[in-house]
């Protein structure tokens, strides 16, 4: 009966390591995504690819947008403070940091004609094929 209670005893320590485990892989990953703004990839026809960023409580000028090599770059600061002044306490809490965001663009991009919009805590970015690579139609005579 020994080994079945030590077996029992030994898959509960195990269940416990595990759960931990997943607690920090969880806190690991929240941080992350603290740092990392979401957003949304749409192609809406064959000639025109656009990108949203996610960036609430980041201010247009504290955004800075980067092409270098085949990456386009989004980097922003959010700056966050948050008083409260009460007559028996005061709360400050505040938020600073850097995020930032790469995408790998397609060679077929036109590097020069990248649009970009800042709305309502919102980068929309739109980014156009080359001339060259644009969808043509073609009449049949």
């Amino acid at each position: 009966m020994d080994a079945v209670k030590t077996s029992k005893d030994l898959i509960e320590k195990a269940e416990e390591k595990v759960e931990k485990g997943l607690e920090v892989v969880k806190d690991t990953f929240n941080n992350l995504a603290s740092h990392l703004p979401l957003a949304n990839l749409a192609k809406h026809n064959n000639d025109t690819l656009t990108i949203e960023v996610d960036l609430p409580g980041v201010k247009k000028e504290d955004i800075n947008l980067k092409v270098e090599d085949d990456y386009l770059t989004v980097t922003a600061v959010r700056r966050f403070k948050n008083e409260i002044k009460e007559e028996d306490y005061y709360l400050c809490e505040s938020n600073f940091g850097v995020i930032s965001r790469s995408f790998i663009l397609p060679n077929n991009i036109d590097r020069d004609k990248i649009q970009a919009k800042f709305e309502d805590g919102r980068l929309h970015l739109t980014l156009e094929k080359l001339e060259s690579k644009k969808t043509k139609n073609i009449s049949i005579k």
